[in-house]
C-alpha cells in the first residue's frame, strides 16, 4: 500500500524542502512583479501629468480667442432710457456719446370686424401678406387715428417677399384662420379677441417685426362660395381696408451726438460700431464706451497662472530630493524633461508675423524667472494696456491685420505660417445680374403676369399683382417682393435686388457674390412685357489676386492663399482698387502655440501619448512573461514534489528493509548462541 502523504514514511519534510526550493525558483517572478509595479506607478504618474496638461490646454485655448483681448465695456447714463452691450471684436471706439430718444419702434396691429362664432366658417381662399411702407406723400393723403384707416395713401413693398396662407374647408373658421397664420410662421402673429359685443370674436393680427417697412398689405383670393374671406381680411392701405389699424408701424427715432437716426427696431447694432443699443423709452441719456483693460489684464494673469501650474507639474513629476534621497515617480524620464523644454522654448522665441506691436511677453511685463516660472509686473502690464491695447491679441492668439480698410483677415489653416504677406488684387468679386433690354411695361394684366427666373441655379415662378404701376420703381419692388418670397429661393438662401434705371429698364441682381452667382429670366408670359426676352445676363465673378506673390483662389469675396508659407490665409476683399493692396500680417501668439503644442503632446503620436503607450505595452509584455513563468514554476514544483515523494518512499522502504534485516540477524544470533 502506497504512502498517502509526503514525509509520513520517513519523517522527511517534503513541503518545507519544496517551499524553500521554490522560493529560489520564484526569484525571477518577484523581479517581474517589481518591474510591473514600477511601470504601473509610472503609468499613474503620466496619467496625472496628462490630466494637468489637459487642464493647461483648456485654460490656454480660452486665451487663444482673439475676442479675449479686444473687449470693451459700455454703459448708459440712464438705464431706464437705454442700455448698451458690447459686441465681440475691437470695432467699438472709446468715447462718450449723447443719446436722445424721441420715439420707440413698434409693430403694426390690425383688427378685423367681429363675427358671432369663432368656430363657424367665414370663407375660403388664399391670403397673401406683403410687408412694406405706408406713405402719405400723395396730395390729400391722410390717416384717421379714430377709425384706424388711411385715405389716398401709398404702399411700397419692402421686397422681402410675399407670404401666402391657404384657407380651406379644414380651417375656414376664425379659430382655424388664426391657427393657420401662426403655423405658417410668415412674420404675423394672430389671436382672437372677445370684445363682449353681439358679434364679439375679432381676429387681431400683429406684425412680428417692428418699423415702418413692416406694415402689412393683405390680398385675398376667394376660392369658396361667396367673398366672406376677402370681406373680412382684405386690406390695402392704398385702397379698400377691411381691418382697423390699432397700432401704427413706426421706426425708432433718436439722435446720437445730435445726429438724427431712424431704425426699424429698438435694438440697434450699427450706429456705434461694436455696440448694441437697446432703446427702452423716450428720454435723454448717454452711452459710454471704454476699453476693457481689466478683462485683458485678467486674461494675461490667467495665462501666467496656467503656464506656472503646468511647469510646476513637470518639475514635481521629475524631481529628486537630495536631503531625503527621495525621487518623484517620473524622475529620470527623458520624455518629461523634453516636454518641459519644449514649453520653455515657446516662451524663449519671439512671436513673428507682425500682427501686433508686441513680439515678446517681457514687453508687457511677463518675464521668465530662474526657477522656470513666469512673473507678472502689473505696472508694466497696465502701461502697455494704456498705450497699445489693440496689439495684445497678436501676442496671445492667432491674429491677422491689414492696413487696408477694405481688406479683412478671415482665417487661417494648419499650414499657414506667421509672416507679412503682400496682397495684390487683380479682380474684384461681382454678383450675377440680368438687365432688361429696355423699359418695362408698367401694366400687368392676366396675359403678362408670370415670370420664370433662375437665381444661383435655383428656379422660381412668380405671379405679379395685376394692376397698372405708377413707376418702374414700384414695379421693381413688386418683382423683388415676389421673388424673395418664392419658397424655392428662400429655402436655398437665394435673394435678389430689383431696381429700375432712368429709362425704366429693370435689373435683377443676385444677393450672392462669386462664380456661383447668376440670374436669368427663363420664361413666363410676362417676359416680353418686362423687356427680358433679350436681357443682358452677366455671371458673377470670384475675387482674384495673389498673396505673397503666389496665385490665390477666390470664392466670392474671399481670397485664400493656395501655396507657400501663406497657405490657408483667407482674406475678405470688400471692394477697392485693383493692384497692390499693401501687406497682411499674420501672427501666432503664445496661447495659440501652447494650445497647438499641448495637442501634439497629448495626441497618439505625441511625447506623452507615445510614452504611455510604450509603458502600457511593457506592462502587457510583463503580464505574458509572468503567465509563462507561472506555468513553468508550477511544473517545477510538481517535479520537485514528485522527486521528493519518491525519495520519501525509497527511504521508507529502506528503513523497512533495515528493520527486517536487523530482526533476522538478531534471531540468527540467538539461534547460534542459544
Amino acid at each position: 500500500m502506497g504512502l498517502s502523504s509526503a514525509g509520513i514514511g520517513s519523517n522527511l519534510d517534503v513541503d518545507g524542502i519544496v517551499s524553500k526550493l521554490m522560493s529560489v525558483e520564484q526569484a525571477p517572478l518577484a523581479k517581474l512583479i517589481r518591474q510591473e509595479a514600477s511601470y504601473q506607478t509610472k503609468l499613474s504618474g503620466f496619467g496625472t501629468l496628462k490630466g494637468a496638461l489637459s487642464a493647461f490646454q483648456t485654460a490656454i485655448r480660452g486665451l487663444s480667442d482673439i475676442s479675449k483681448f479686444q473687449g470693451v465695456k459700455v454703459g448708459t447714463g440712464d438705464a431706464s432710457v437705454a442700455t448698451a452691450t458690447a459686441s465681440a471684436g475691437a470695432s467699438a471706439v472709446p468715447g462718450t456719446y449723447a443719446l436722445k430718444v424721441s420715439q420707440l419702434a413698434q409693430a403694426q396691429k390690425l383688427v378685423a370686424g367681429g363675427v358671432a362664432s369663432s368656430g363657424a366658417p367665414v370663407g375660403q381662399g388664399v391670403l397673401s401678406f406683403d410687408f412694406g411702407r405706408i406713405g402719405l406723400e400723395a396730395n390729400n393723403a391722410s390717416y384717421d387715428a379714430d377709425t384706424g384707416r388711411y385715405d389716398n395713401a401709398s404702399f411700397t413693398s419692402a421686397g422681402a417677399g410675399v407670404k401666402t396662407v391657404t384657407i380651406d374647408a379644414g380651417n375656414d373658421s376664425l379659430a382655424g384662420i388664426r391657427d393657420a397664420i401662426n403655423a405658417a410662421a410668415i412674420g404675423v402673429s394672430a389671436t382672437i379677441i372677445n370684445d363682449g359685443s353681439g358679434t364679439p370674436f375679432r381676429l387681431a393680427l400683429t406684425s412680428t417685426a417692428t418699423g415702418q417697412a413692416a406694415s402689412m398689405k393683405i390680398s385675398v383670393a376667394d376660392t369658396g362660395p361667396g367673398t366672406g374671406l376677402s370681406s373680412l381680411l382684405a386690406h390695402d392701405p392704398a385702397a379698400d381696408q377691411a381691418l382697423t389699424q390699432t397700432l401704427t408701424a413706426q421706426n425708432a427715432e433718436f439722435t446720437v451726438d445730435g445726429v438724427p437716426v431712424s431704425k426699424s427696431g429698438n435694438s440697434v447694432t450699427d450706429v456705434l460700431g461694436g455696440v448694441t443699443l437697446n432703446l427702452l423709452k423716450v428720454g435723454e441719456s448717454s452711452a459710454t464706451i471704454a476699453r476693457d483693460t481689466a478683462s485683458v489684464a485678467t486674461a494675461v494673469a490667467a495665462f501666467v497662472k496656467a503656464y506656472n501650474d503646468i511647469n510646476q507639474n513637470f518639475t514635481d513629476a521629475a524631481a529628486y530630493n537630495p536631503a531625503t534621497k527621495q525621487a518623484a515617480i517620473l524622475n529620470g524620464e527623458a520624455s518629461v524633461r523634453n516636454m518641459q523644454g519644449q514649453m520653455r522654448a515657446v516662451l524663449n522665441a519671439a512671436v513673428g508675423g507682425g500682427a501686433g506691436a508686441f513680439s515678446r511677453l517681457s514687453e508687457i511685463g511677463v518675464t521668465l524667472q530662474k526657477d522656470g516660472q513666469l512673473a507678472l509686473d502689473s505696472t508694466k502690464l497696465n502701461k502697455a494696456l494704456e498705450t497699445n491695447f489693440g496689439d495684445f491679441a497678436g501676442l496671445f492668439a492667432a491674429a491677422g491685420k491689414s492696413g487696408d480698410s477694405l481688406v479683412a483677415y478671415k482665417g487661417f489653416s494648419e499650414a499657414t505660417k506667421p509672416g507679412a504677406y503682400a496682397l495684390e488684387v487683380t479682380g474684384l468679386a461681382t454678383r450675377g445680374a440680368a438687365v432688361g433690354a429696355g423699359a418695362a411695361g408698367l401694366t400687368i394684366e392676366p396675359g403678362n403676369d408670370t415670370l420664370e427666373v433662375t437665381v444661383n441655379g435655383v428656379s422660381a415662378t412668380i405671379t405679379l399683382e395685376q394692376k397698372p404701376y405708377a413707376s418702374a420703381a414700384a414695379l421693381a419692388a413688386e418683382v423683388q417682393s415676389k421673388l424673395n418670397g418664392a419658397a424655392s429661393l428662400s429655402a436655398a438662401g437665394a435673394s435678389v435686388t430689383v431696381s429700375a434705371d432712368g429709362g425704366g429698364a429693370l435689373s435683377l441682381v443676385s444677393g450672392k457674390y462669386g462664380s456661383a452667382s447668376n440670374v436669368s429670366i427663363t420664361g413666363g408670359n410676362g417676359q416680353a412685357n418686362l423687356n427680358f426676352a433679350a436681357a443682358t445676363v452677366t455671371a458673377g465673378l470670384d475675387v482674384a489676386g495673389t498673396i505673397n506673390g503666389l496665385a490665390a483662389s477666390g470664392n466670392g469675396q474671399v481670397l485664400t492663399s493656395a501655396t507657400g508659407d501663406s497657405t490657408g490665409l483667407a482674406l475678405t476683399i470688400d471692394g477697392g482698387a485693383l493692384g497692390a493692396r499693401g501687406t497682411v500680417n499674420y501672427s501666432q501668439g503664445y496661447a495659440f502655440q501652447f494650445d497647438k503644442l499641448a495637442s501634439a503632446m497629448l495626441g497618439a503620436g505625441g511625447a506623452l501619448g507615445a510614452r504611455t503607450e510604450g509603458i502600457a505595452a511593457s506592462i502587457k509584455t510583463l503580464g505574458k512573461s509572468k503567465e509563462a513563468l507561472g506555468v513553468r514554476l508550477a511544473a517545477i514544483e510538481q517535479r520537485y514534489r514528485a522527486q521528493f515523494t519518491a525519495l520519501d518512499l525509497m527511504i521508507s522502504r529502506m528503513s523497512t528493509t533495515t528493520s527486517f534485516l536487523t530482526q533476522q540477524l538478531d534471531q540468527l544470533s540467538r539461534m547460534s548462541g542459544g
